[in-house]
């Protein structure tokens, strides 16, 4: 039985991805910020087995101690997914200018979706002991704004996620002797709360405004990237690794 520990997991993509993986039959330890919210998620998944837990990313100890639960309940982490992100620091929704982003805010962004994928990565890469884990799969996830610039987002989240996708590609040259292939999904417009968030308090009846810049015409859902995370960290993606997959409805193309 292989082991995926999600984190970000309690809600939006990453409840989606731990609701996909435990469809395939994976055993999912689904982490978030919010134990009982973890908690309750673990128990709606389908399967049995799974188990919710409290982590904060940014916080090397807290990364330290999700892994140490789940190998005490379930075993090995064999796949890794790191959902866990925000959008701003910010209370009030729509895009910050560059301009008046402050320390703080780049500070708390970029510690939690870069650092904390960081600590992620590196705590799984320490636990193999030079070890091969059969199928060992990482996913991080990135952003078309990582991609292309702001957008509907500001220069903090952006940066974040252009660190992600720089570090996947690291990672996948070291792991790749331990059998752990790491690869990046990168989301554009899906309908979660966070895509919600860019969408000033004016307009709060919409949840996008680019919606004419997707030549698909639609937002995409939390499903559709649940299967691509699906795929990657399958047997028949073995070797796939250092790969950015797009799932943006069309907007970037390469």
């Amino acid at each position: 039985m292989r082991i995926a520990l999600i984190t970000g997991a309690a809600g939006g993509l990453g409840l989606a991805s731990a609701r996909r993986l435990a469809e395939d039959g994976l055993t999912v330890a689904v982490a978030d910020l919010h134990a009982e919210a973890a908690e309750r998620a673990a128990a709606a998944l389908p399967g049995q087995g799974h188990i919710g837990l409290g982590c904060n990313v940014a916080d090397e100890d807290s990364v330290r101690a999700a892994f140490d639960t789940v190998q005490e309940k379930l075993g090995s982490v064999a796949v890794l997914a790191c959902f866990a992100g925000i959008l701003s620091a910010q209370p009030a929704p729509g895009r910050l200018p560059t301009v008046d982003i402050t320390l703080q805010e780049w500070d708390t962004v970029l510690r939690v979706n870069a650092l904390g994928t960081f600590l992620c990565v590196r705590e799984m890469l320490r636990r193999c002991g030079g070890q091969a884990i059969e199928h060992g799969r990482i996913v991080t996830v990135a952003s078309l704004a990582g991609q292309m610039g702001g957008m509907q987002s500001g220069a903090a989240y952006s940066a974040s996620k252009g660190a992600v996708l720089a570090l996947a590609k690291v990672v996948a040259r070291e792991a790749a002797a331990l059998g752990i292939t790491v690869n990046t999904v990168a989301p554009g417009p899906i309908d979660t709360p966070m895509l919600q968030q860019t969408v000033p308090e004016a307009q709060r009846g919409q949840k996008y405004l680019g919606t004419a810049a997707v030549p698909l015409g639609r937002i995409g859902t939390p499903e559709e990237i649940a299967a691509a995370v699906s795929y990657l960290v399958s047997p028949g993606a073995g070797f796939v690794t250092g790969a950015t997959i797009d799932v943006n409805g069309g907007m970037l193309m390469r």
